[in-house]
């Protein structure tokens, strides 16, 4: 089949976002007394969402929903102060984005980062390149691994989402490309393992952003 699309994640496959979340999520943690991970700890704390990290980085007998909130407000504080610190476009993402864009295949992003922090950061980094669609975590659409928001974005390009390769660095991503029906891409630059990537249904592996014009 020749594929017409490419549906990407953010953090992760197009960026590397993991230190400005932990350093985000760990002043949060000390603010109110409890301990912080080492950044590498991230890697595997982030992916589903902003709830789901904070619960996962509080300490096991305080994740109540009164802890749950209090960090969830502070991070969301800190990461709007420190959203661009020390993010950056992954090596190789720029230029497999112009070779994407010069050849008119259209690209989407989808991110279980909160919307508003997703386009925040995309016209930061990322205004160079044209985007059929940039979504983020919001009330319109359950977040990922659900398929909803990929299988809308392939509808609203007139595409089947057969004709998607879609590119992301988790388990999360390999688990929402096969429920919409994209082909799931495994991006070996990003958060997560190899083997992960593996487990959970990727078709494809790629060392590279560039590997990627070698499937279109």
């Amino acid at each position: 089949m020749k594929f017409k699309a490419v549906l990407f994640d953010l953090d992760g496959t197009l960026l590397n976002t993991l230190d400005d979340l932990a350093d985000s999520m760990n002043a949060s943690l000390k603010k109110f007394g409890f301990p912080q991970h080492p950044v590498e700890s991230y890697r595997h704390l982030v992916g589903d969402g902003i709830v789901n990290l904070v619960a996962r980085a509080l300490p096991e007998d305080h994740r109540d929903e009164e802890s749950v909130k209090r960090i969830l407000e502070a991070d969301r504080e800190e990461y709007s102060r420190n959203w661009a610190s020390k993010t950056r476009p992954y090596e190789g993402v720029p230029e497999l984005l112009d070779s994407l864009n010069e050849h008119k295949i259209p690209t989407c992003i989808l991110s279980n980062k909160p919307d508003e922090f997703t386009q925040v950061i995309v016209q930061r980094f990322l205004s160079k390149w044209k985007f059929a669609a940039v979504r983020g975590a919001s009330n319109e659409f359950p977040i990922k691994p659900n398929p909803l928001g990929a299988m809308r974005m392939a509808a609203a390009l007139d595409l089947s989402p057969a004709e998607f390769l879609y590119v992301g660095d988790s388990d999360t991503d390999m688990e929402t490309a096969k429920a919409a029906g994209m082909i799931p891409v495994g991006a070996l630059w990003g958060f997560r393992s190899r083997d992960e990537l593996i487990r959970t249904g990727a078709k494809v592996l790629i060392e590279h952003p560039r590997d990627l014009l070698n499937l279109l």
